[in-house]
C-alpha cells in the first residue's frame, strides 16, 4: 500500500498496538488503516501534520521506534507479532461477567474508520439473501430448565438449520455478493467444521465450485458429509493452521475466493441476522442474549444489530476456560494470540480472534462468561431432556453461560436467550459427554480417600459413605504400604451434603480429597488406579496427539529409547487432537535435552507433576 494513496481524514482512534504500552488515545487528526498478517497487524498512520512513514516489521523495529509511541509527533506505529498468552492468565468463577474492557467509541457513524458502523451493518442485514439458504430458526420456550433456575430461558435454535449450525448464514451471504467472474473461477476455505458445510452448501447453491480445505485429522464423517453436498474435499496438514495456509496458495494458484470463517464485514453480517430474527420473534424485554464466541463473527454481528435496536438488552458472550481467546483480548484492550487452545468445544477453539470482530466486541459487547468442560457436558444433558435435541460441545455452550450467569447472580424472573448455535456432534464424543454430565451439573463429585490397611477398613469406609449413592468405585490391596487409596464417584443433590460425607471421612482419621474439578483425575487416572510407584526422575506429561496414523510411532521415535516410557494412557474423546497421558524417566541433566526434543515434535504438551491427582494416586 502506497502511501500516496491515504487522504485527509476528520478523526480517527488510534490504538497502540505495542505488546508492552497498550492503550488507546485519541490522536490529532489521524489516519489508521490496518493491513492483516498472519499472527501480527500492521497499521500506517497518516498524521496532519506530518507525512507518512513506511510500516515497520516485527523484525525491524528499533527503540525508536517503540519510543515514538508516546511522541507528540507520532506519524506511525510498529507492526508487532500479537501477544502470545496463556488461558490461565485470566481466569474467573464460571457465571461472573468479565473479560470488560474500557467501552470505546463505535466505528463513525460516517466510515471514517474503513470498517462499516453498527448502523450500516443493520441496513445490511435487513436486505440479505441469506434465507435463499438457511431457514429463519424458532425461537423454543425452555420450560424445565426456566423452572429449574427462576427465570424465562428461551433456546434460538440455530442447531436446526439445514447444515445443523448457523454457519452458513455468513458463508451464504459473502458469495452471494460474489461477481459471476469469481464464482465462474470458484471459492475456497479452510475448516474442520461447520463452516465447511456452510460454504459447501452455499456453493451447491449458486452453481460453484468449491474446494474446502480440511485437516487430515478431521473425522470422517464430517469431511463425507461436506463431499456429500458436492464440494470437492483436501485433507491437508495436521492442524487447521496447515490447512489454511494450504488454502491461500490454492487462492494464489487458480484464482479462488478465499472465504473465511468469520473476519469479513459479509460473513459478520450474515451471522448477524440471527440478532435481527431474535429482535422480531420475541415478546417483551430481553434481559440478555448469549453467544457462544470463536472468532467472534456470530457475537459480533448479533451485537451490531442489537445494540442497534435494543440497547438496553446485554449481549454476553461465551467461551470455554480453556479457548477464552476473546475475554483476554477484550482484557488486554488488544487482540492476543493464545499459547494452547482447547480442543473439546472444537466449534470455538480459535487462538486469536478476528480484527473487526474484536473491534466491534470490545465497543458493543458487555463481556463474556467463562465455562468448564463438565458444564458444557451438563447443558449438552439438559437439552437432551428439554427438547430431545443433542447439541455438539460449541452448541451448547451458550446454554451453559446462561445457566451459569443465573446462578451466579441471583437472576430471577428475567427472560434471557441463549444460541443453540449447532447439532454437528461426534458420536465418539458422547461417552466423555455422559461421563462428565452429572459432574458439571453438581451432582456428582470425584473422590480419593486414604484407608488404613487392615481387615475391617473397607467395611468401615463403606458405613461412612452412609447412603450417598456410589456411581464409580476403585479400590486395590497393596501388601507393601500401610495406607490404600480409594478412587471413587458418588451422586450428591446438594453442596452440604457432600461436605457432610467428606467431614465425616475426616472425623474417622479418613483424609479425604474432592478431585471433582482435577481434569487429570476424570480423564486419566481414574482409569488408570492401581496403586503408587516409585518410579525414579519420572516426569508426568500430557500430550496432543494428532489423530492421524503415524502419529504414535513419530512420539515414540522422538522419545525412545533414548528415554524410558514409564506410562501410557490414551483413551479417545472425538476429538482432533488426542489427550494422551505419558510418564517417561528423564534425569534432572537431560531436561534441557528432553524440551528441545519434545519442541522439535511439534506436539502440544504440559507438564503434570505438580497435580495433586498424580501426587496422591500415581
Amino acid at each position: 500500500m502506497e502511501s500516496s494513496a491515504f487522504s485527509r481524514p476528520t478523526r480517527a482512534q488510534v490504538e497502540v498496538v505495542h505488546p508492552k504500552i497498550c492503550h488507546r488515545a485519541l490522536l490529532r487528526p489521524t489516519l489508521v488503516v490496518g493491513c492483516r498478517a498472519r499472527n501480527s497487524r500492521v497499521a500506517f498512520c497518516y498524521n496532519a501534520s506530518a507525512a507518512p512513514l513506511a510500516a515497520v516489521s516485527p523484525s525491524e523495529a528499533t527503540q525508536e521506534d517503540v519510543a515514538s509511541f508516546s511522541s507528540p509527533s507520532l506519524s506511525h506505529t510498529v507492526a508487532m507479532p500479537l501477544k502470545s498468552v496463556s488461558t490461565d492468565s485470566l481466569q474467573y468463577e464460571s457465571g461472573y461477567l468479565g473479560g470488560i474492557s474500557e467501552k470505546t467509541a463505535p466505528p463513525a457513524e460516517d466510515g471514517g474508520s474503513g470498517m462499516p458502523s453498527p448502523m450500516e451493518y443493520l441496513t445490511s442485514m435487513l436486505s440479505s439473501r441469506v434465507y435463499d439458504v438457511a431457514v429463519e430458526s424458532p425461537l423454543h420456550y425452555a420450560p424445565k430448565l426456566s423452572k429449574r433456575l427462576g427465570v424465562d430461558l428461551w433456546l434460538k435454535r440455530e442447531d436446526l438449520q439445514p447444515v445443523f449450525s448457523f454457519k452458513l448464514r455468513g458463508a451464504y451471504n459473502m458469495m452471494a455478493k460474489l461477481t459471476k467472474e469469481q464464482l465462474n473461477r470458484g471459492v475456497v476455505c479452510s475448516s474442520a467444521g461447520n463452516h465447511a458445510q456452510g460454504v459447501a452448501l452455499s456453493a451447491q447453491k449458486l452453481g460453484c465450485d468449491a474446494v474446502i480445505v480440511m485437516p487430515v485429522t478431521t473425522p470422517e464423517i464430517k469431511w463425507r458429509s461436506v463431499q456429500g453436498l458436492g464440494a470437492k474435499v483436501v485433507l491437508k496438514g495436521d492442524s487447521y493452521d496447515e490447512a489454511q495456509l494450504f488454502a491461500k496458495k490454492i487462492v494464489e494458484n487458480d484464482g479462488k475466493t478465499f472465504i473465511p470463517p468469520f473476519d469479513h464485514p459479509d460473513i459478520i453480517v450474515g451471522q448477524g441476522t440471527v440478532g435481527l430474527e431474535i429482535v422480531r420473534q420475541n415478546r417483551g424485554p430481553i434481559h440478555a442474549i448469549f453467544v457462544p464466541v470463536g472468532g467472534g463473527g456470530l457475537i459480533a454481528g448479533i451485537a451490531a444489530y442489537i445494540k442497534c435496536v435494543c440497547p438496553e438488552v446485554k449481549v454476553i458472550g461465551v467461551e470455554p476456560f480453556d479457548a477464552n481467546a476473546m475475554a483476554l483480548s477484550l482484557y488486554h484492550g488488544e487482540r492476543i494470540m493464545l499459547e494452547q487452545v482447547g480442543g473439546f468445544a472444537d466449534g470455538v477453539a480459535v487462538k486469536v480472534v478476528g480484527e473487526e470482530t474484536f473491534c466491534l466486541c470490545r465497543s458493543l459487547v458487555d463481556g463474556v462468561v467463562l465455562v468448564s468442560r463438565d458444564a458444557i457436558c451438563a447443558s449438552i444433558k439438559d437439552m437432551f431432556e428439554e427438547k430431545r435435541s443433542i447439541l455438539e460441545p460449541a452448541g451448547a455452550l451458550s446454554l451453559a453461560g446462561a445457566e451459569a450467569y443465573c446462578r451466579y447472580y441471583g437472576l430471577k424472573g428475567e427472560k434471557v436467550v441463549a444460541i443453540t448455535s449447532g447439532a454437528n456432534m461426534n458420536f465418539d464424543r458422547l461417552r466423555l459427554v455422559t461421563e462428565l454430565a452429572d459432574v458439571g451439573r453438581k451432582c456428582e463429585a470425584v473422590l480419593v480417600t486414604s484407608l488404613v490397611e487392615e481387615p475391617g477398613s473397607f467395611k468401615h469406609f463403606c458405613e461412612l459413605v452412609g447412603q450417598i449413592n456410589i456411581t464409580e468405585f476403585k479400590y486395590r490391596y497393596n501388601s507393601s504400604k500401610e495406607q490404600a487409596l480409594v478412587l471413587y464417584s458418588v451422586g450428591v443433590h446438594t453442596d452440604s451434603e457432600l461436605e457432610v460425607m467428606i467431614k465425616r471421612m475426616e472425623n474417622a482419621r479418613l483424609k479425604t480429597i474432592n478431585l471433582t474439578n482435577n481434569d487429570l483425575a476424570k480423564d486419566h487416572l481414574r482409569h488408570l488406579m492401581g496403586g503408587r510407584s516409585n518410579v525414579k526422575d519420572e516426569l508426568l506429561c500430557r500430550f496432543i496427539f494428532p489423530e492421524r496414523p503415524g502419529a504414535l510411532m513419530m512420539f515414540l521415535n522422538a522419545f525412545s529409547p533414548r528415554w524410558n516410557i514409564t506410562l501410557f494412557h490414551y483413551r479417545s474423546q472425538g476429538e482432533t487432537g488426542a489427550n494422551v497421558l505419558v510418564g517417561l524417566q528423564v534425569p534432572t541433566q537431560d531436561m534441557a535435552e528432553f524440551r528441545s526434543c519434545a519442541n522439535r515434535l511439534g506436539y502440544e504438551y504440559a507438564f503434570e507433576m505438580s497435580n495433586e491427582a498424580y501426587r496422591l494416586l500415581m
